[in-house]
């Protein structure tokens, strides 16, 4: 891939790297008292509750409302670790599968939030190309340890 300024490795660096700031940005803007004391989870219960899709009320019923507190933590240290290993570039495609998994979730919970949706099918498609194009081939610890070669 020819460009004018980077390589095609070097810029799908550059895209791995903004979606892990994307997702840093997304932990660092959690009210974390309000958060981990429950009103993340009772304000996602309260959109599974008036779901249009029976399966994902059942689901949030029997995953997530048994467990709001380790639900918080797992939600919030999740997008830490996804953003972390993202910019650092250390197990890249297990991050990249990761956060996919995670923006479908929101998309699913937030199917009738068309300004959710923007940003769950962006980060997406981000993670899905950079999946493909192997994007943890430059400026990353998996490059430099080897990984994933």
């Amino acid at each position: 891939m020819q460009t004018v300024w980077l390589s095609g490795t070097e810029l799908f660096a550059v895209l791995r790297i903004g979606l892990g700031l994307w997702w840093l940005e997304s932990w660092r803007h959690k009210d974390k008292k309000d958060w981990f004391t429950g009103g993340g989870i009772t304000w996602a219960g309260g959109i599974a509750a008036k779901h249009r899709w029976p399966l994902v009320r059942l689901g949030f019923d029997r995953v997530v409302r048994p467990r709001p507190r380790l639900m918080a933590y797992v939600v919030a240290y999740a997008e830490l670790a996804l953003g972390l290993g993202l910019t650092g570039g250390f197990l890249t495609p297990i991050a990249l599968i990761g956060g996919l998994a995670l923006n479908l979730i929101y998309l699913v919970l937030m199917i009738h939030d068309w300004a959710e949706q923007g940003q769950n099918l962006m980060m997406a498609l981000i993670s899905v190309v950079t999946l493909l194009a192997m994007g943890w081939q430059s400026w990353s610890l998996d490059a430099a340890l080897g990984l994933f070669v």
